[in-house]
């Protein structure tokens, strides 16, 4: 790929909109202006320039010709609104958003996030209505709530065909994503990006943890990869009050937050040989080891990653949530033995702190009860905050955890799944 086939690319989509054939160019001003002889002052128009880190990659004058053409064609147009946007943020806030050229020339900076759990299962159309829960928040937990992903689901096919087919055959989608999303065209720093990403598929960890793990100094630059992960929706720093002051606290975890990422890290590229070879032509995904533990993992991370969708179960009413992550603390105990503490999640307001717990098991039983009662004994409280528990789960849940009532708010996972 060169510059060359981009502009060609470019003027020969330029060419279908216009309804006539545009002279070729071979410099971006040239298709720009032939881009702004198309535009009529009368009628209201959008240029969205989609994927523009290919569009510019091969260019390094590409964003100073673009904010040319923008001074020179484009905002002397009142009915026009020009949008910019690309599937690898970086790339735009390196080249677009950080130049200092373009400062004051945007409306709006917008971020798109994951599709949320209601709106991810509308992909299953009719087929909602035949489906399990279950089988919605396998793939769910597996895709996240990325369109590109569902749009490879058939709903005909069960959800471990279709991870099967999309993650564990050399041709599917998902087995060859990782790869085209870390491309070397976006940065020399790929390869750093990917051990990060690999530090952190086995938990959460601190700047020094993540620092350690991948020898990395902490630097300038490791900021900016941090920062180019976030920024991404690869990984989120978890800012949590500590309920024991109410304050922000002080040491800041990273969490791999895209459950595609994860699960490639975790169960698709160890296999990858496998894969190439055909090895999982013929085999069930639900034989393979681990796959049921993988499956909780993913699903908790999901639902985290969906937490406003449970205030409407929790009757919070109009109180503002001050925090909302999971929480860990490796204090010790008073025999000076480890006495971890792990809350799937945590979600506070100024009067109370929810303890949620979430489980995917095929049978959640009483004993549930007893290990969100512990975290609770050891979870360290500011004076005058109230603890309710909660429980989201898929599966098969024992009738006494119910009726037994400790749990203030029960929140099967199917009922995230539908307005």
């Amino acid at each position: 790929m060169t510059n060359q086939d981009q502009l060609d690319n470019f003027i020969a989509t330029l060419s279908v909109f216009a309804h006539r054939k545009i002279p070729a160019v071979d410099n971006w001003i040239a298709a720009f202006a032939a881009l702004n002889e198309l535009i009529d002052d009368h009628v209201r128009t959008v240029i969205l320039l989609d994927e523009v880190s290919w569009m510019g990659g091969y260019d390094p004058n590409f964003p100073g010709i673009l904010r040319n053409a923008w001074e020179t064609f484009f905002h002397r147009h009142d009915q026009l609104i020009v949008v910019v946007c690309g599937s690898v943020s970086t790339w735009i806030r390196e080249n677009i958003l950080g130049d200092t050229g373009f400062a004051g020339r945007f409306s709006r900076d917008y971020v798109l996030p994951e599709l949320s759990l209601q709106e991810s299962s509308l992909f299953w159309g009719s087929a909602i209505e035949r489906l399990s829960s279950r089988e919605i928040l396998d793939v769910l937990s597996v895709t996240g709530g990325i369109p590109r992903y569902l749009e490879e689901m058939n709903p005909g096919l069960s959800a471990d065909e279709n991870i099967r087919r999309s993650c564990f055959l050399s041709g599917g989608e998902l087995y060859k994503d990782f790869d085209a999303i870390f491309n070397p065209l976006y940065g020399s720093d790929i390869p750093a990006k990917i051990s990060i990403l690999e530090a952190l598929a086995n938990g959460p960890q601190t700047g020094s943890e993540l620092s350690a793990a991948t020898e990395l100094s902490r630097n300038g630059r490791f900021s900016d990869l941090l920062k180019d992960l976030s920024g991404g929706g690869f990984i989120t720093p978890d800012l949590g009050k500590n309920p024991e002051t109410g304050k922000e606290s002080r040491i800041l975890k990273y969490r791999l937050r895209d459950n595609y990422t994860r699960f490639y890290l975790k169960y698709i590229a160890p296999h990858r040989g496998e894969i190439e070879r055909g090895s999982y032509r013929y085999v069930s995904i639900d034989s393979l080891p681990g796959w049921e533990t993988v499956r909780g993992l993913l699903f908790e991370n999901l639902i985290v990653n969906n937490a406003n969708a449970l205030i409407p179960f929790l009757g919070i009413g109009n109180a503002i949530i001050e925090s909302a992550a999971p929480y860990r603390n490796i204090r010790k105990g008073p025999d000076g033995q480890p006495a971890g503490l792990q809350i799937d999640l945590l979600m506070q307001t100024a009067c109370t702190a929810y303890v949620i717990e979430i489980k995917r098991r095929r049978y959640i039983g009483p004993e549930v009860e007893e290990e969100v009662r512990q975290k609770i004994k050891r979870l360290p409280l500011r004076k005058g905050l109230s603890v309710r528990p909660a429980l989201v789960y898929d599966g098969e849940l024992a009738p006494s955890v119910e009726g037994r009532g400790f749990f203030d708010a029960i929140i099967p996972a199917s009922r995230l799944l539908r307005p």
